[in-house]
């Protein structure tokens, strides 16, 4: 009894060993074929994906040419567009940030072009002139897929009258069908500033979330993907212009271009004066000349309250520093808004060249809410 066990052991154990042997052979090809086989996968993907791709730029250049035409484009989804201006080492750098609501996308990614066109010319060109501007770049959003992304990117242009067109549209799986891509176009028009002209000007007052120190600077072939980096200076752009009574109002700018002497000897005062816009139930205020300690007072606003101005000279920038070589003057400020009453507000910024006498005056509108 026992020696039946044992040999009907054995012969299971045989016929399982048998079994395994013979699908291992069953799948078994010769290397040549096996690397036929990957080469042959690969290239069909590597062509279905080249296809996509292909296929994606197509579609949103297409969208691009309809807006231009003034034909009708898709918006299914909102798309916010805010800029600023800063001189570059050839014409005017544009960073801007796009905001959008990251729960209206089926998919976690999303291709974007941005095309610009002067005005003055109403878009037409030549068949080989390119486009000022003319980029595409993807887009990945976080995960999950909720609540406002912002996407910064910048470019340079020559100043000037622009049209900007914006495509942004949903990337698509070449490995799933599904339906049409969901995408929105929106136009912007911006007046480009000069800031070679040699005069006394400034870029955008830019107002902030945050300033991050670096320990280096940006290296140029970054600065399209980190457009706000000035110096080791890294600003985080505010996603709008209402704040807390328990934040801060951040400003931060260039100035371009005050007198120097032969001797290297610059002085520039900034000064920053709040007015407060009164509403529709208090008593009309009519403007008001400035006595000389701020700007005048407009309609409508009364004066607010006022920092200390600002200095920029050698003795506070240091020997080395010198605007004659195109550095510019960073000037900015941080303001509690605790003591701020709730209402709309102007920032009126006033920078002096106290050498040459020239001043211009930037302003930021804002609003403290509950």
């Amino acid at each position: 009894m026992l020696a039946r066990l044992e040999l009907a052991t054995r012969f299971s154990r045989r016929l399982a060993v048998s079994i395994v042997i013979s699908s291992a052979f069953a799948i078994v090809l010769p290397p040549r074929a096996i690397a036929q086989r990957l080469r042959d996968s690969i290239s069909a993907d590597r062509a279905r994906l080249d296809r996509t791709h292909r296929e994606e730029g197509e579609a949103i250049l297409a969208l691009a040419n309809a807006a231009m035409a003034g034909k009708p484009v898709p918006s299914d989804f909102g798309v916010e567009w805010q800029n600023e201006f800063v001189k570059a080492r050839r014409g005017t750098f544009v960073p801007f940030t796009l905001s959008v609501d990251a729960s209206r996308f089926s998919r976690p990614a999303a291709l974007v072009y941005v095309r610009a066109t002067r005005r003055e010319e109403g878009g037409r060109r030549g068949a080989a002139e390119p486009y000022p501007v003319d980029a595409i770049f993807p887009v990945e959003f976080a995960q999950p897929l909720s609540g406002p992304f912002r996407i910064s990117r910048g470019f340079s242009i020559p100043s000037g009258e622009y049209d900007v067109f914006v495509v942004m549209r949903e990337r698509v799986d070449p490995e799933a069908s599904r339906p049409q891509p969901k995408a929105s176009v929106v136009r912007r028009q911006l007046s480009v500033p000069e800031f070679w002209s040699g005069e006394l000007t400034t870029s955008s007052i830019i107002v902030a979330d945050r300033l991050t120190t670096l320990v280096e600077d940006v290296p140029a072939d970054q600065l399209a993907e980190r457009p706000y980096a000035i110096g080791r200076i890294e600003v985080t752009p505010a996603a709008d212009r209402t704040f807390r009574k328990d934040e801060e109002l951040v400003v931060v700018f260039l100035v371009y271009h005050p007198m120097v002497t032969a001797e290297r000897q610059f002085d520039v005062k900034v000064e920053y004066h709040f007015f407060r816009k009164e509403g529709a139930n208090r008593a009309r205020i009519e403007a008001t000349e400035s006595d000389g300690a701020h700007p005048p007072v407009r309609p409508g606003e009364r004066y607010f309250n006022h920092t200390d101005p600002q200095r920029f000279n050698p003795a506070l920038m240091g020997a080395a520093f010198n605007p004659a070589n195109g550095e510019p003057v960073m000037a900015g400020q941080i303001v509690p808004l605790s003591g701020f009453e709730l209402g709309e507000y102007r920032l009126d910024v006033q920078v002096v060249d106290l050498l040459s006498g020239k001043s211009i005056s930037r302003e930021v509108v804002f609003t403290v809410g509950s």
